[in-house]
């Protein structure tokens, strides 16, 4: 009999994988720095989101702005002056920014510190849909599910996630509340088109509802000594959850048990961002050790790791890697956008490379 316990047998495709060593090699495509001196006090990037089609990203942060990048054109040096396509000024400093589906692009949803989820018109940069349904507590976390109806979702200090349907222009109707008791960081929807959507809290836990029946979570992660201050589907039977103890987790959400835990990066305090190319499953994170790591989610250590040198050489006795996004296009070449405590974006290009075990 299986042990329900344990992760199910790899597939004869992840046995084949698994006698077969593949490298990536990454590189620095692009770095993109403040054009004013002591700018990283005040611009600290919260937040980095690349659309689906992989040829923008948008971030957002201390600075109050929403900050558009065309991804492929960006020259290898250069600042955020001349490399911003435009940016769109907001009344409080952000905490999430996600690209709207079904909006070909042109409406960037976002929630910020004041406790207001607003969606922006990017063609006319002005606000379209405000919701202000937290009490004027800090919006962490806002995400769109990508099933039909379209519903949006925001995780808050209030203690609450709240569903909500985003075609209700006066204040967005809520469909579904979640009390937790504490701070909710993270939320986000299964980007495979489910029901499910997933919620990670300063209890140390990490949730998983479906958004049909939210009396009673379809499963509960506990295993992080700290917040869980991100999480984010894999596929659409696994999620992985970072916490500021210091490790990301791997979890099965159909028999609710955990695979893998992952070290290597330093999280202690902050947010340091989490994100997942799924077309190879690399897991990308920052660190407060100021260096960007990037894992296999087959293997525990990372497979490597770069450091944020600070702009222009200047000492940043405290700076750390605060967001990272991979752009979901691509098979055997990958994009990684990563942002720093002192504004700095570094735009990663990986490649892979396959190397047999006579190779190796």
């Amino acid at each position: 009999m299986n042990n329900p316990n344990l992760p199910p047998p790899p597939s004869d495709q992840e046995e084949i994988t698994s006698s077969t060593k593949f490298e990536w090699d990454f590189r620095v495509s692009a770095v993109v720095s403040s054009s004013t001196a002591g700018a990283h006090i005040s611009d600290t990037l919260g937040v980095i989101e690349v659309n689906s089609a992989g040829t923008l990203f948008a971030t957002g942060g201390i600075a109050r702005k929403i900050r558009v990048y065309c991804l492929n054109s960006l020259p290898p040096l250069t600042d955020h002056a001349t490399a911003c396509q435009f940016n769109i000024c907001t009344p409080a400093k952000l905490s999430s920014l996600k690209w709207k589906p079904g909006s070909a692009g042109k409406i960037m949803g976002s929630a910020d510190y004041d406790g207001v989820v607003t969606e922006y018109d990017l063609e006319t940069q002005m606000p379209v849909f405000e919701r202000d349904e937290h009490s004027g507590r800090r919006v962490w976390s806002m995400d769109y599910s990508h099933r039909d109806p379209l519903v949006g979702a925001s995780g808050s200090d209030d203690g609450t996630m709240q569903i909500w349907d985003p075609r209700d222009h006066d204040g967005g109707k809520c469909v579904g509340t979640v009390q937790f008791g504490s701070p909710v960081c993270c939320v986000e929807f299964s980007p495979f088109g489910g029901a499910l959507v997933a919620v990670g809290c300063a209890d140390r836990k990490a949730y998983i509802y479906d958004v049909r029946n939210m009396v009673d979570p379809v499963a509960i992660f506990d295993g992080h000594q700290r917040t869980v201050s991100y999480i984010r589907f894999v596929d659409d039977r696994t999620v992985v959850t970072s916490g500021t103890d210091g490790c990301i987790k791997m979890w099965d959400t159909e028999n609710r048990c955990l695979i893998r835990t992952y070290r290597g990066h330093t999280n202690q305090r902050r947010f340091v961002g989490l994100s997942i190319w799924r077309n190879q499953g690399l897991i990308g994170c920052g660190s407060e050790s100021n260096q960007v790591f990037v894992y296999d989610k087959r293997w525990g250590e990372p497979i490597w790791v770069h450091g944020f040198e600070p702009d222009g050489g200047t000492t940043t006795e405290h700076g750390f890697v605060s967001s990272v996004c991979w752009s979901q296009v691509g098979d055997d070449e990958c994009t990684l956008v990563s942002g720093g405590s002192d504004g700095v974006l570094k735009i990663f290009s990986g490649k892979r490379k396959l190397l047999t075990s006579i190779d190796s």
